[in-house]
């Protein structure tokens, strides 16, 4: 499966629940979301927890670009997956908890999201199918950006796991000192 997305820091949510509900976007519904992301050869795998769901695993691989950009991916069942990527466990590398808003506009998914430990984000994904070819998909995004412009902040180029991660790494243990540069 594919989908177009985007995504971006968000400035203001009651903003971009006004302009959801203004374009005629439907409230889905709003929940709790763990992704444990695995460390895996190629590819993105996560283990996706949500709040009286089963679990899923998705499989993905799409570019880190601070852009509109197609994301290819496959959900597995926990059978599926342990099938396809062994028995074994695999060793953890993020574990991403999010509070989800759910809006659908058309075939676009657009989550308001509450990210621990980073922030509010916004993210548009435009599932491709035959009628909802990668090229509308791109047109969906635009239109969006353009209706959302003033609640959306800078355009994040990564996932929330690699935010998170990147987050870790530039902390300063607590005890280090701070050395000014050439000390």
């Amino acid at each position: 499966m594919h989908n177009v997305e985007l995504k971006a820091e968000l400035r203001d949510v009651d903003m971009a629940r006004a302009v959801c509900r203004s374009i005629g976007a439907s409230h889905i519904m709003t929940f709790e979301q763990t992704d444990t992301y695995y460390r895996i050869p190629q590819g993105r795998l996560k283990r996706r927890e949500t709040q009286g769901e089963p679990p899923e695993y998705i499989f993905y691989e799409r570019p880190n670009r601070a852009s509109a950009k197609l994301s290819n991916f496959t959900i597995f069942s926990e059978e599926q997956a342990l099938e396809r990527f062994g028995r074994e466990p695999l060793p953890v590398w993020a574990i991403v908890r999010k509070t989800r808003e759910l809006w659908m506009w058309g075939s676009v998914r657009i989550h308001l999201d509450t990210v621990e430990k980073l922030g509010k984000f916004i993210e548009f994904e435009s599932l491709v199918s035959r009628k909802n070819n990668i090229a509308r998909g791109h047109d969906h995004i635009t239109k969006l950006r353009a209706h959302f412009g003033m609640a959306m902040g800078e355009l994040i180029d990564c996932s929330y796991s690699d935010m998170l991660v990147r987050d870790v790494e530039n902390q300063v243990t607590p005890g280090q000192a701070m050395l000014p540069p050439g000390e």
